[in-house]
């Protein structure tokens, strides 16, 4: 039978007695539930062990709520824009989280965050062996990032130690196949790029998760031992190409030059020999045309002929030697001596050439009139 029903137990379950006329007392009640929290918490109680018990269930069920309250909210997290979460759930790969707010049981999940975009750098130093047999020692740098966040997490202990031991084999396996002289001048840039492509086809091998995105050969010098040495070497090879430099510049200058000189005597030559030939045929088509005159009347050309050749002789010449027909002596006419002596007669400066061709001709004229008159005196005198 209920506790408030006729009849009934008049004790409410507050711990209050109370008769059919008043209501229950709330401040007693709420004193006597304060002593039974704190009976759970440790303190002591006055109330049966009846009342004990149940006040104990309802603050047990409270403490549970509690706890899973909170061990809900311990579930969230949050991945960054440049992170991915590796999930492990009991030890066992689970999935890959990306971007956003998420939720895992704590306790049962393991979460792992990765930065995948951070470009991470590594350098190395060391001196190792050419393929010449010459000791080098060169300084290189690597920039890389996580590709990969579930190898980098769980493929290998660690990745990092992992990508230094294959960054210095990659570096000594291309070192030791390339000379001394490429290493040091300007085979660095290829170099980089071999180191480069082996150093990714390791880390591949390993599954580390990592990708390589460049690979810089910062210094590359021989040991200190032979700097010296070396120094000297480089000064005779820097002399030796701009001596080089100095003759390739001499021979771009001088042989334009040459093959201009050999065009223009080329062409003079062609030009001369289409003058000599257009002489050449100018003369033959004269020569027909004095062949035909002459065949026509022998004795006028012939004389023509004479009369021009000493015309030109004679008009080039400062002396004239005048052969006198039917007669013994050579009259000669020193016209150089007239031509100086011309000036102070006649104050003028000199003769001209048609001047002087005028004179000669004349002297001829009344020689060879001369000469015929004396040649006709001598017949009439017989």
């Amino acid at each position: 039978m209920a506790w408030n029903e006729p009849g009934g137990n008049n004790q409410d379950p507050w711990g209050g007695k109370r008769g059919n006329d008043g209501p229950p007392d709330l401040d007693e009640a709420l004193k006597k539930f304060q002593e039974k929290l704190g009976g759970i918490f440790g303190g002591g109680g006055s109330g049966g062990s009846s009342q004990g018990g149940g006040l104990s269930g309802s603050a047990l069920v409270l403490i549970l709520v509690v706890v899973a309250v909170i061990y809900g909210l311990f579930g969230f997290y949050q991945v960054n824009e440049q992170e991915k979460a590796v999930i492990l759930r009991f030890g066992v790969y689970s999935k890959t989280a990306g971007a956003g707010l998420h939720w895992n049981p704590p306790l049962v999940d393991n979460v792992t965050k990765v930065n995948v975009t951070k470009v991470r750098s590594h350098s190395t130093r060391g001196e190792m062996l050419t393929q010449d047999l010459n000791i080098v020692e060169v300084n290189l740098s690597t920039q890389y990032r996580i590709g990969d966040a579930k190898s980098f997490v769980l493929r290998v202990r660690d990745p990092e130690a992992s990508l230094a031991q294959a960054m210095d084999s990659a570096l000594r396996h291309v070192v030791g196949s390339t000379e001394m002289h490429e290493v040091l001048t300007e085979g660095r840039e290829q170099m980089a790029i071999d180191v480069q492509t082996r150093l990714q086809d390791y880390l591949n091998a390993y599954e580390t998760g990592i990708e390589v995105d460049k690979v810089n050969v910062e210094e590359t010098s021989p040991p200190r031992e032979v700097q010296a040495a070396f120094d000297d070497v480089n000064k005779s090879r820097e002399d030796e190409e701009r001596l080089k430099n100095e003759a390739q510049a001499y021979a771009n200058g001088i042989i334009p030059e040459a093959r201009g000189a050999a065009q223009r005597v080329i062409e003079e030559a062609m030009a001369y020999r289409e003058q000599k030939v257009a002489e050449a045929e100018g003369e033959a088509k004269r020569f027909e045309q004095l062949l035909a005159e002459y065949k026509k009347a022998p004795a006028v050309t012939r004389e023509r002929l004479y009369l021009d050749a000493v015309q030109d002789v004679m008009s080039t010449s400062s002396k004239v030697l005048v052969d006198v027909k039917g007669g013994n002596n050579m009259l000669y006419l020193p016209l150089d001596k007239m031509m100086s002596a011309q000036p102070a007669a006649t104050g003028t400066s000199t003769l001209s050439p048609a001047m002087m061709r005028e004179i000669s001709d004349k002297v001829v004229d009344q020689l060879r009139r001369e000469s015929i008159s004396n040649t006709t005196r001598r017949r009439e005198t017989r």
